[in-house]
């Protein structure tokens, strides 16, 4: 049989399943935990006295955990299909994330529940919904990964404004359950309905090996692992990450500091805008030119935002535009762990490979906010962090360049560039 591909567009076959991944980032583990316990840090500091720096551990906690079992939830949706991992893994996430407001006056019970969010929820991350969408795109995977990640962009404006409400009208406690409506009652539905994996007829015809007979083609988790461009990534997943994380936790204290508290929801919801246009135009470009020299010059403007935010004075003007800059970057790396890991490494294991590089990412992205709260808990400000922060937006960018030509997985004998 022809592959569909040759005479249907990508957009036109894979629009249902885009549109079912777009909401899943959406709803899920990634976006809703870190765009949403900014919000809960003051009430929580005030009603049991915990310090910024163990309020932060929870999601610090959460973090590594889903990270670690990246892999795990990877591997399972090679072998069985991310249809049932992501919707059931969707589906505990939005239960224990509303179980969240029976945080006790304990510490031990606070980590306890971010480690259940964190040993459910990690399915709903963009390790699944992404693995659909490269089996669906080859030629405009870039713009196709960029509009699935949208939906953290639009985590990151939903979220701030819905969490702020929720708290004041609600309290903290009611707040959770309310933001957990959003995987029940919107990503599992549509999910249910439109998202699948391909046959292999609809796979574009660049994902299998000539002859082969439309098995995918790509290097084993060994293999991989074994390459140069693997430990590239990883580290440069690893620094960018850790120098971010913090900053998105935090920007809504940090806002405070500079007086500017009651527009910091606005300002931190608007990092949703900028997310969302890093991701759509670094996506498009991506299709069309090397992707880490497109993405080179936009991993270091935050070093612009850190310089912001560290300055004597701050006007609302100039924290729109840290935001901004924040959020651009942080959206062109999310694209690009999905993008490189299906072009450098082929998707015959991709769910396993993206696991192994989520690692860093979640790891990184969870740590990040305890060290800006050790370093605010110790010194009074954020500077010092914000100086770091800099300096590693640069080094993770620039490991990128090192990473050489796409590999072609096409032919029968794999010979890496």
């Amino acid at each position: 049989m022809q592959n569909q591909q040759q005479t249907r567009g990508e957009f036109s076959l894979g629009w249902k399943v885009l549109l079912a991944s777009m909401l899943g980032v959406m709803c899920g583990a990634s976006p809703i935990p870190y765009n949403a316990i900014g919000f809960f840090i003051g009430p929580l500091n005030a009603e049991f006295g915990w310090s910024f720096r163990d309020i932060s551990l929870g999601i610090t906690i959460f973090g590594v955990l889903a990270a670690l079992l990246a892999p795990v939830f990877g591997a399972m949706a090679d072998r069985f299909g991310v249809r049932p991992v992501a919707l059931w893994s969707l589906f505990a996430f939005a239960l224990a994330f509303a179980a969240l407001s029976f945080i006790p006056n304990s510490l031990i019970g606070y980590y306890l529940l971010w480690a259940l969010v964190g040993l459910v929820g990690i399915g709903s991350t963009p390790v699944t919904w992404s693995r659909a969408v490269n089996l669906w795109f080859f030629r405009n995977r870039g713009l196709a990964l960029g509009l699935t990640l949208v939906g953290t962009s639009l985590a990151a404006m939903i979220i701030p404004p819905l969490a702020s409400w929720a708290i004041e009208a609600h309290g903290w406690r009611l707040a959770f359950p309310i933001i957990a409506l959003l995987p029940l009652l919107i990503a599992l539905p549509v999910g249910y309905k439109l998202f699948r994996e391909p046959r292999p007829d609809e796979r574009p015809i660049e994902l299998a090996t000539t002859g082969n007979g439309g098995t995918l083609a790509g290097l084993t988790l060994r293999e991989a692992i074994g390459s140069y461009r693997f430990h590239l990534l990883f580290v440069s997943i690893l620094l960018i990450a850790f120098a971010y994380g913090g900053a998105h936790i935090h920007l809504p204290e940090m806002l405070r500091s500079h007086g500017l508290g009651e527009q910091a929801k606005w300002v931190a919801s608007s990092l949703g805008l900028s997310l969302l246009a890093g991701r759509v135009i670094t996506g498009a470009l991506i299709d069309r030119f090397w992707a880490p020299a497109v993405t080179f010059p936009v991993l270091c403007m935050p070093v612009i935002s850190c310089l912001l935010l560290a300055s004597d004075s701050l006007s609302l003007q100039m924290a729109f535009l840290a935001a901004f800059l924040l959020g651009f970057a942080a959206g062109a790396e999310s694209d690009l762990i999905a993008y490189l890991a299906g072009r450098y490494f082929g998707m015959a294991h991709y769910g396993k490979i993206y696991g192994m590089l989520y690692i860093p990412f979640g790891i990184a992205s969870a740590l990040s906010p305890a060290a800006y709260g050790w370093v605010r808990d110790s010194t009074g400000s954020y500077d010092p962090m914000l100086a770091v922060a800099a300096v590693l937006f640069v080094a993770g960018a620039s490991l990128l360049l090192g990473l050489g030509r796409y590999p072609d997985f096409r032919s029968p004998t794999r010979i890496e560039a």
